[in-house]
């Protein structure tokens, strides 16, 4: 069955979608998805230790009062820390977001924005890391933790 949804100008929207094949490898900023593209994300470092990324703030990121809106913060700082998660994890599984707490201190409408991600826990488990977003002068924009599940392999689970 295939599950639909009827919009307010009348067409329908499928829900099903194919479910894409399983990763063989960890996820690298070059894949890391077409959300992300349009965010603007330029990484400029992915190491296992810290992830960089440049990012211009612009009127399609914007809320209704001109400014970035909280949800692209938040999305840039879920980005990094599983960007840096899984490049720590490695190949030996995924890693899914569990908890994001993003704060605003300084409101931005344009410009050049720097986003760094660096771990403070890394876990058999799960992994929390912060990430810090600072304008072209170097203020603090943002910063948020996320908390990531890390999600072994189906190979490396034991059959019930």
């Amino acid at each position: 069955m295939v599950d639909t949804d009827r919009r307010h100008d009348g067409s329908v929207s499928n829900f099903e979608q194919p479910l894409p094949p399983p990763r063989t490898t960890a996820l690298s900023a070059n894949d890391a998805g077409q959300f992300v593209s349009y965010l603007g994300l330029g990484f400029t470092r992915v190491e296992k230790d810290a992830v960089v990324a440049s990012w211009t703030a612009r009127p399609e990121l914007h809320q209704p009062y001109g400014i970035v809106h909280g949800g692209a913060h938040c999305a840039v700082v879920e980005t990094l820390a599983s960007v840096g998660a899984a490049t720590w994890l490695g190949g030996s599984g995924k890693v899914v977001g569990v908890n994001n707490n993003t704060d605003f201190y300084r409101a931005v409408s344009e410009g050049e924005l720097v986003s760094t991600a660096t771990p403070l826990h890394r876990g058999r488990l799960q992994q929390v890391w912060m990430v810090e977003t600072h304008d072209a002068d170097g203020r603090l924009v943002s910063r948020g933790q996320v908390r990531l599940q890390n999600l072994a392999d189906d190979a490396s689970r034991p059959n019930p």
